[in-house]
């Protein structure tokens, strides 16, 4: 009887959690339909729905629009809604990890050098080696430099005895505002007919998204996601400190080490795709721990709805306001990111009186 009684408590405990994930997914399937159907020439959601469903089962539904509007539908606006949500997605996840293992809750993937790291080789890639492993080269160089703006941070904070926390963030700036001068390096010595290319790496966007080359963020994201979340328990550990999750048999430099490289791979993975967009990684965890708590297993989960859903509506304002231009996204989160972070610091100050 106690063990009934117990299972019927721990479904309850869960129940709450598995309400808001359904919740979080029907916004997402909302949010992704919208953006599909809004933007500089607007189709109605039915006709939206119409093109997918004829796309899997053919001829299922008597097809009511033009071949101009199912070509931007499919072709334009559906890959880069999956893009949209995926990288929101991939970086909401890894500023949640890299919070835990720092103990910072203004670790992200941007400030800790890694996006721009990822910048950096996709740079060198447009404007200098060429596309010399195919469509493959600027997101495998993308990744390369995210790893190496990585170990360079660690190495710094190990060489400055920057071992706290907050020493480590510091040390993270610094090495992302090298690695950026290093990239405008390369931007002012490359060919400057190609330059404008660049922008888009610089500024964040999602023009590109094609389905051909969707399935290499969506797979490195699914991986490095499914491994996190076998890791909840180790992230709730490094949230308290070093010493307590040593004494549960973490090898906590290990772990911590192994957190950054799969941020980068995920990092690099998203800028290759995207361009630098900041502040996700930094909003979407706090807001997520304010709504389901800082137990790892939610957070982790609520991260990757809300980040996915925020940044397809991003990325809706980017496309409609100032329609038919395409405003780089990395400016609307970053405006957003902006108030958010004066919001947070007046929030901790008054939280100190």
């Amino acid at each position: 009887m106690s063990e009934i009684i117990g299972q019927n408590l721990k479904l309850n405990r869960l129940s709450p959690m598995m309400i808001l994930s359904l919740f979080g997914f029907g916004v997402l399937l909302v949010s992704l339909s919208i953006a599909i159907s809004v933007g500089a020439v607007p189709v109605s959601l039915k006709t939206v729905f119409g093109i997918f469903i004829n796309k899997f089962i053919p001829n299922f539904v008597e097809p009511t629009w033009s071949m101009g509007h199912e070509a931007i539908i499919w072709e334009i606006r559906f890959p880069r809604a999956i893009l949209a949500a995926t990288v929101g997605s991939g970086l909401a996840v890894v500023g949640a990890s890299l919070q835990a293992v720092t103990r910072n809750h203004l670790a992200d993937p941007h400030l800790l050098g890694i996006s721009s790291g990822g910048a950096f080789g996709a740079i060198l890639a447009l404007l200098h080696t060429g596309l010399f492993l195919g469509l493959l080269t600027v997101p495998l160089l993308a990744f390369g430099g995210a790893l190496v703006a990585t170990i360079i941070v660690l190495g710094v904070s190990r060489v400055a005895d920057a071992t706290s926390a907050d020493r480590l963030i510091l040390a993270g700036v610094a090495v992302s505002f090298i690695i950026m001068a290093a990239a405008n390096a390369l931007i002012f010595l490359g060919d400057p007919r190609a330059t404008h290319t660049v922008v888009f790496w610089m500024l964040g966007g999602l023009g590109l998204a094609q389905w051909s080359q969707l399935i290499y963020p969506v797979a490195v994201l699914f991986v490095c996601c499914l491994w996190l979340f076998t890791k909840t328990k180790e992230l709730n550990a490094m949230t308290i400190g070093d010493e307590t999750a040593s004494t549960l048999g973490i090898a906590v430099r290990e772990f911590r080490l192994s957190v950054f490289v799969i941020g980068a791979l995920i990092t690099g993975a998203m800028v290759a795709f995207s361009g630098i967009i900041g502040f996700v990684g930094l909003m979407i965890p706090h807001i997520i721990r304010l709504v389901v708590g800082g137990d790892y297993r939610r957070v982790l989960i609520g991260s990757a709805i809300a980040g996915a859903i925020f940044l397809l509506w991003a990325d809706i304002v980017a496309r409609t306001i100032m329609a038919p231009e395409d405003l780089p996204i990395g400016i609307v989160t970053g405006i957003i990111g902006g108030i958010f972070f004066i919001w947070l610091l007046q929030r901790n100050s008054i939280n100190k009186l």
